[in-house]
């Protein structure tokens, strides 16, 4: 698996889990889930992300979106 493909496969457990905990707990859990989007959407512009940047210095393999 890809550099691309975990940080997705991050993203969108993050945010399926925030949401539940949201639900289930305090509604506080949002404000993480507003977190992660706002990050995947700078992502998407800049190219820069913490979570790819921590795989590829473990030696994960780099896909097409993070270089």
């Amino acid at each position: 698996m890809n550099i691309d493909r975990i940080v997705m496969a991050f993203a969108g457990f993050a945010i399926l889990v925030s949401v539940v905990l949201s639900q289930v707990h305090s509604i506080n859990w949002l404000w993480f889930t507003g977190f992660v989007g706002l990050n995947m959407l700078q992502a998407a512009f800049t190219g820069f992300c913490p979570l790819a940047t921590m795989l590829k210095a473990m030696g994960k393999k780099p896909g097409e979106a993070f270089n």
